[in-house]
């Protein structure tokens, strides 16, 4: 006969490999998962365009920023970080990207927004290159599972355009 010990062992065995089976399952059900989320951002005013005394140009602007992003949630969905970002390119920089605003999503039912604010973080460029610059908004979102990796994607919202002037 087996003492308790082997008995205990072989549980504890089977157990983990269940466990660890389970979980694998889950990550392979989440590749299945094709999300559809849809943003949209509208900059209502330009509150300020200025440059710094040590030559930066700084925007504070007001937007409304709206998403469905329901989709991204299936059962294994632990939360969801997401924020909106300015990307525009320059001379010195190809992409030069700087987050405007940021949210952790903690379930379904809060994943369809739509929020009214200011830039969260500055809007600066080191140096004069925003006047009359064009520029995307990217809402960018990191999936955050219960179980397996975590993933990331994004939506670009062109068309966007700073004044030729500082205000």
């Amino acid at each position: 006969m087996h003492s308790f010990g082997y008995r205990a062992n072989a549980l504890l065995t089977f157990a983990v490999t269940i466990l660890a089976l389970m979980c694998a399952m889950a990550s392979i059900c989440d590749n299945l998962n094709h999300p559809t989320p849809t943003s949209q951002v509208q900059v209502l005013n330009i509150n300020w365009f200025q440059k710094q005394p040590n030559g930066n140009d700084e925007v504070s602007m007001t937007m409304n920023i709206s998403a469905d992003l329901q989709s991204l949630f299936t059962w294994n969905t632990k939360q969801v970080f997401v924020f909106l970002a300015a990307e525009y390119g320059t001379p010195k920089n190809s992409l030069n990207q700087i987050s405007l605003w940021d949210g952790i999503i903690p379930t379904k039912e809060h994943a369809k927004f739509w929020i009214h604010t200011s830039n969260k973080y500055r809007f600066i460029d080191q140096g004069s290159n925003l006047r009359g610059k064009e520029f995307n908004f990217t809402l960018h979102w990191h999936v955050m599972p219960k179980t397996g990796k975590m993933f990331a994607d994004k939506i670009v919202m062109s068309g966007y355009r700073l004044p030729q002037e500082y205000r």
